[in-house]
């Protein structure tokens, strides 16, 4: 997918050169204490959190209430941070180019309303997965939120 409003405005400036970006994504879990994961369309086939990039002016709790009903169409409510996730080490380019450093707002939410349905275009899969499944492939950002995630006890990490 594309980048919009703001991101878009600064790629129309920088070109594919690497951006500091800030995100927010969201740890949604099934009764069973199962992290959601959602199967990306943009032709890496990796599998990510629910998320994605803020717009200016947005607060991250709004974002990520935003991206998860745009995404998945589930209503959610960010009830802790689980991390901060910003290193270089984090660093990816899109298939069109575009690099970016992202810095990942990880919350832990409640979901409180909506269904769960994949929009088709970005999102073409959705899969709880559990501290013993294997995990699918994904960015390395995505594999340390995954790991906080089964461990989280409301003490925020900083990665």
């Amino acid at each position: 997918m594309g980048a919009t409003g703001y991101l878009a405005r600064l790629r129309k400036c920088v070109g594919h050169d690497l951006l500091l970006v800030p995100a927010a994504a969201a740890c949604i879990r099934d009764g069973e204490g199962r992290i959601l994961l959602l199967r990306r369309s943009d032709g890496d086939n990796l599998w990510s959190f629910p998320g994605g990039g803020m717009e200016l002016g947005e607060r991250a709790a709004d974002a990520v209430a935003r991206e998860v009903r745009e995404e998945i169409g589930l209503e959610v409510e960010p009830v802790a941070l689980i991390g901060v996730y910003s290193s270089p080490e984090y660093t990816f380019a899109y298939p069109n180019g575009d690099q970016v450093q992202p810095a990942i707002l990880f919350f832990e939410c409640r979901v409180v309303g909506g269904e769960l349905q994949p929009d088709m275009q970005e999102i073409i899969g959705a899969r709880y997965f559990g501290p013993e499944d294997e995990l699918p492939p994904m960015h390395p950002c995505c594999v340390a939120k995954a790991r906080d995630a089964f461990v989280f006890q409301g003490q925020a990490f900083f990665r």
